[in-house]
C-alpha cells in the first residue's frame, strides 16, 4: 500500500522554491514519487503529492529538521498543510 503525503503552502516566486526543491529531493529521502501541482489562479501556491512505502516513511520526512530548514530557503510565505494518507486506488487513464 502506498502512503501519500500532501504538502500544500505559498511561495515567494516558484521558480526559486523549484532549485531549492530539486536540490532537496536529490537525495534519497524513501520516496517512491512526487507531484508538483500549482494552483490554476495562483501559481504560488504549490502542492506536492508524495509517494511513500509506509506512514513511518512519510512521517519521517515530515520531522526531518532539514525539509523545514529548505522550505525557508525555498522561500515559503504560509505555513504548509501537511497531511498524510493511505492511497486506496489508483487508475491511469
Amino acid at each position: 500500500m502506498t502512503t501519500i503525503l500532501a504538502v500544500n503552502h505559498d511561495v515567494a516566486d516558484y521558480e526559486t522554491w523549484k532549485q531549492v526543491f530539486d536540490e532537496f529531493h536529490q537525495t534519497d529521502r524513501g520516496l517512491n514519487f512526487y507531484r508538483i501541482n500549482r494552483n490554476v489562479e495562483n501559481p504560488n501556491n504549490i502542492t506536492v503529492v508524495h509517494g511513500f512505502g509506509s506512514v513511518e516513511a512519510a512521517q519521517a520526512f515530515v520531522d526531518n529538521p532539514e525539509l523545514a530548514a529548505a522550505m525557508g530557503r525555498a522561500g515559503a510565505t504560509s505555513a504548509p498543510r501537511i497531511e498524510i494518507f493511505e492511497e486506496t486506488e489508483a487508475k491511469v487513464l
